[in-house]
């Protein structure tokens, strides 16, 4: 077994989706038609949130920062596939697994930190607005994603340290179409205690705390509401933060889905399958449900289109 340590294995190979020539051209034209959609929409939320001076508040920084996330968190796995797809290869090396690892970590953990500050920034304007400005005020807007960012490199750091440590024959191969740290560690040829137990309670603390967060904020926030007499007042809190909440029942929806799925199906490739719901779909349908929904996000994407229509 000595000679099969981590220091040896130059390359992983991944499952991937389907080993069917016949749709190998479909899956990468699928693919790439998501990663598109998704760079292009996001980066589209970000520019109209920078060049209109009405969208310079806390929900829509917040939100650019969401576009930003999703934009590295999606770069993060589907150019590799592509390259993989195109060559007709399943290989990712050592050092690019790890990475891969890293930065999947970090972006999936930033996009749970971003939607529990959005959801935190609703109950304050909601329950709060005498107070909004007051509380978030941009200094603390600001400190709430710089946190966000170190908490979760960190967290991955230790994630990536501990399995430096691991032992991996070679030929391993990851029964996934990314490197997906859960996935790594059911391969692995060493103990991976240690690893499972900071695994839980990470998930504990960078998943469950701010989701029930989250389930906090729009408990006070729907107990807010209600209490409102005027029927227009009711519609409005509620179109402020529809938006919000339609992506983050996407996002949990999808991946506690990914989860039970997981623990119910024993087909890998099915678990893929479910996968591509919170690592695609999710990033590239999140600027079409807060551009739809929302009418300043319309104005301004309008504005950014066309500017001559601005001075009309």
């Amino acid at each position: 077994m000595e000679a099969e340590n981590d220091t040896e294995v130059s390359e992983f190979l991944l499952q991937g989706l389907s080993d069917d020539p016949k749709l190998q051209n479909l899956l990468y034209g699928v693919f790439l038609l998501i990663y598109l959609f998704t760079v292009l929409g996001n980066l589209l939320i970000i520019l109209a949130i920078s060049s209109d001076s009405h969208l310079h508040t806390p929900m829509y920084f917040f939100l650019a920062n969401l576009s930003l996330v999703d934009i590295c968190f999606t770069s993060t796995i589907i150019p590799k596939l592509l390259v993989n797809i195109q060559a007709q290869s399943k290989a990712i090396s050592y050092i690019g697994c790890h990475i891969q690892v890293y930065f999947f970590t970090i972006f999936a953990g930033m996009d749970n930190f971003l939607l529990t500050v959005m959801a935190y920034d609703r109950y304050v304007a909601i329950c709060h607005p005498l107070y909004y400005t007051v509380i978030m005020n941009p200094h603390f807007c600001g400190f709430l994603v710089l946190m966000s960012w170190l908490i979760i490199f960190w967290f991955s750091l230790i994630h990536i340290l501990l399995m430096r440590r691991l032992t991996f024959c070679t030929g391993t191969e990851i029964p996934h179409f990314f490197c997906e740290l859960a996935q790594m560690l059911t391969v692995a040829c060493s103990d991976t205690l240690i690893n499972n137990i900071f695994l839980y309670v990470a998930t504990a603390l960078l998943g469950v705390f701010p989701l029930t967060g989250i389930i906090f904020s729009y408990s006070q926030i729907i107990s807010s509401i209600m209490r409102m007499s005027s029927a227009v007042g009711k519609y409005k809190a509620f179109s402020t933060c529809g938006s919000h909440l339609s992506v983050v029942s996407l996002f949990y929806g999808t991946g506690l889905g990914v989860y039970l799925s997981s623990a119910a199906i024993h087909s890998s490739v099915q678990n893929s399958v479910a996968s591509i719901m919170y690592t695609m779909v999710t990033p590239m349908l999140n600027p079409f449900i807060y551009s739809l929904r929302n009418k300043d996000m319309k104005g301004a994407l309008r504005r950014l289109l066309n500017p001559a229509a601005s001075f009309g």
